[in-house]
């Protein structure tokens, strides 16, 4: 099953009034559940993937909770623009890896397809493209953070 299969499954419990999922086949088992309106990936298993290797450990589920939780901000810092969100979960990372610069930055214009950060998702490392062409106001998520699927990443002013 890929990743956009499981995006397809997530997508289709949210909107829907089933309120779990299971799957399981030789070599992969996944659980999606929903709660009061917000779906879940509980547990998935596969077989091993060869990949480049990790820049930071994968989070605990406790400590995307903390993230998701202080990711909130006052009304008062609000930025206008269109967001960039996650079309997954997984990890956040704004370079490609630990020691090259940032894919974007706040102020730089960016065009439509450039890829604007990576999000680690079952050790596969998936280039994130923007889907506006703009000026980045505002990133939303600190380098090597966890994200849930259609959390904002970016602000985009539109040019």
């Amino acid at each position: 099953m890929d990743l956009k299969e499981i995006q397809s499954l997530v997508k289709l419990v949210s909107s829907s009034k089933v309120d779990h999922l299971e799957i399981e086949r030789n070599d992969f088992s996944i659980k999606i559940k929903k709660n009061s309106g917000k779906t879940e990936v509980l547990s998935v298993a596969q077989a091993p993937v060869m990949s480049a290797p990790a820049a930071a450990a994968p989070a605990a589920p406790a400590a995307i909770a903390d993230t998701a939780a202080s990711a909130e901000k006052p009304a008062a810092d609000e930025v206008s623009g269109t967001e960039i969100k996650s079309p997954m979960i997984g990890t956040f990372y704004r370079s490609p890896t630990p020691d090259k610069p940032y894919f974007v930055e706040v102020g730089d214009e960016v065009r439509v397809g450039q890829t604007i950060c990576i999000v680690e998702a079952m050790k596969l490392f998936n280039e994130i493209e923007s889907e506006v062409a703009g000026r980045v106001v505002k990133v939303c998520v600190d380098d090597a953070s966890p994200v849930e699927y259609d959390q904002p990443l970016f602000i985009v002013e539109p040019i």
